[in-house]
């Protein structure tokens, strides 16, 4: 593997800052201080856009160890309502294009009020596929990476006296389980294409932090590692895990798989904190501290191609504009723009006399 350039990393001249992202089915969600923008490129090759207001910020997301929480599980639920969304807006897309509707057809004010017939009726349904995607997915990582590695080793309870010991060696086990899970299924064409996706939002990223204009060219002379990366946060968690677990001793199977579970919200505030510690310093404390991060994301992210950073750079631009710029859906340029030729939104009075060039 590689080894790990901090240099480009840790962008001496670079100014840090809130923009986050998370790659997404053929594309890119950017998260900027007051929006959210997800770019999607169709089959046709042409880049559709959503922007969405973030919510007002809550008190919670600024007490230490509570915003990490907090933060971890709105991300958790805002992410996989991403991912749903991405999934729904490329079949429409897809099936769009193979009955090929002209392009200025876009969004008519009967196809906007169709849209909304539809999301009122779906609403319910959808707000309840949420809730039970995110429970899912929490089960089963607690179930997976949580829960087996405690059974596992328990095997081992008649031969490791000590319970330091014990508690490393499942600290280890669960580490190299999470590991050997993302490598398999990097294997996966559309996992590494989402994988491509997410170095296109580093590259982007630490091209914006860079003060660089932001174009491919630009972009595809950086990393794909990215010292704030979700990633780096998943690795964080199962370290403190190991150091947390490893001063609690070794009580039976019921109470260690019970702590084990209650003690996940305190160890995803620390690791949050620490995330934020390492995202704001460029010491070699910190680039230390990081390295298990940025190893993992050797596998979370690959080298993206012209298009990919294409979509990247239209989420970028989308979520750097002013306060008052509308929510915005439809058909894009490159720098995240409506195209007003391919978009006639009729009746959105937010959108009356907006310069789509502007």
């Amino acid at each position: 593997m590689p080894a790990i350039n901090f240099k480009k990393i840790f962008i001496k001249d670079a100014c840090p800052t809130k923009v986050g992202g998370q790659a997404v089915l053929e594309g890119i969600m950017m998260k900027g201080e007051d929006r959210t923008a997800v770019v999607v490129r169709t089959g046709g090759g042409r880049l559709h856009i959503k922007t969405e207001r973030l919510p007002q910020r809550n008190k919670a997301a600024e007490i230490p160890i509570v915003r990490g929480v907090y933060i971890f599980v709105t991300t958790l639920i805002s992410g996989m309502k991403t991912l749903m969304y991405s999934a729904e807006i490329l079949e429409e897309l897809f099936e769009e294009e193979e009955e090929e509707i002209p392009a200025s057809a876009g969004m008519t004010e009967e196809g906007a009020e169709t849209g909304t017939e539809a999301e009122e009726e779906g609403g319910i349904s959808f707000g309840v596929m949420i809730v039970f995607s995110v429970v899912l997915a929490i089960a089963m990582v607690v179930g997976i990476f949580i829960i087996v590695p405690t059974v596992v080793v328990n095997f081992l309870d008649g031969y490791i006296a000590n319970p330091i010991l014990l508690n490393l060696v499942e600290g280890v086990f669960r580490i190299a389980l999470f590991i050997v899970y993302i490598a398999a299924i990097s294997k996966m064409k559309d996992i590494r294409t989402t994988f491509e996706y997410h170095g296109a939002e580093h590259k982007t990223i630490h091209c914006y932090e860079s003060g660089l204009p932001l174009t491919p060219a630009n972009a595809a002379q950086f990393e794909t590692l990215h010292p704030r990366c979700g990633t780096s946060f998943l690795m964080f968690v199962m370290i403190i895990a190991l150091l947390l677990f490893s001063l609690m001793g070794w009580p039976n199977l019921i109470i260690r798989i019970a702590t084990r579970i209650l003690f996940i919200p305190v160890i995803a505030g620390l690791s949050y904190e620490l995330l934020r510690f390492a995202g704001r310093s460029d010491s070699w404390f910190v680039k230390i501290l990081s390295v298990p991060g940025l190893l993992l994301q050797k596998l979370t992210t690959k080298n993206p191609d012209e298009k990919e950073l294409e979509v990247a750079i239209a989420a970028l631009c989308a979520v750097l504009v002013p306060g008052d710029t509308p929510e915005i859906e439809g058909y894009c340029t490159d720098d995240g723009r409506l195209l007003p030729e391919e978009n006639t939104l009729w009746g959105d009075s937010e959108l009356e006399g907006y310069d789509f060039t502007a």
